[in-house]
């Protein structure tokens, strides 16, 4: 499957946010790479903005341009405010959901989890990263995959409560999607309303 492989501080310097998680790299140098990057002044024009801003999106969770289009498309068709629905669309998949609940330390790890097999969905085997989760379906660790250290130390201290439209279960090592979360619930640092923006020129 097709991903972003690239430098990850890199792209995290751009943004100036972690959005791939803790980075050490952007912790020491808080601005954006390259050899002008901590003299850059140049004022962004509104088209810069708004593309940065789907750029942030793809990255953060990470899809690729297509992929994102056709759950733009999705999103747009959907009853509903068009941004709000798109983030619903991303935090929805396998991938994410397995992140969010604590199964891997990054998404990206998450979706490695997932291709390799280690991830399933009310009990049956899934490995497509995008899988779309719905409310009431419960995603879990395949029984052999339990004991992995990878895991293990992903879960040891993690604090489920921090998204509560998902519920754990520490003896089955599995997560139920209650509901579909709201926008406030989401944490990702998003300006979704660009991205509308940005679609609809």
């Amino acid at each position: 499957m097709a991903r972003y492989t690239g430098p990850k501080s890199k792209i995290a310097r751009k943004f100036g946010e972690p959005i791939f998680g803790e980075d050490k790299v952007l912790a020491k140098k808080n601005f954006p790479p390259g050899q002008h990057g901590q003299n850059r002044r140049r004022k962004t024009s509104e088209y810069g903005v708004q593309l940065r801003e789907k750029q942030k999106a793809k990255y953060t969770y990470g899809v690729l341009e297509k992929q994102f289009h056709n759950l733009f498309n999705k999103a747009s068709r959907t009853k509903g405010i068009t941004g709000e629905v798109l983030l619903q669309l991303l935090e929805g998949r396998l991938d994410n959901i397995v992140y969010r609940l604590g199964i891997a330390p990054t998404r990206a790890a998450a979706r490695q989890l997932v291709l390799h097999r280690h991830i399933t969905v009310n009990g049956q085997v899934v490995n497509i990263a995008s899988y779309a989760v719905q409310p009431g379906d419960v995603v879990g660790v395949r029984e052999k995959s339990k004991s992995l250290e990878v895991i293990a130390d992903a879960l040891a201290g993690f604090n489920h409560s921090k998204y509560p439209w998902i519920e754990w279960d520490e003896t089955m090592k599995a997560g139920k999607l209650l509901h579909v979360p709201s926008r406030e619930d989401i944490p990702e640092n998003i300006k979704e309303q660009l991205i509308v923006e940005l679609y609809s020129k």
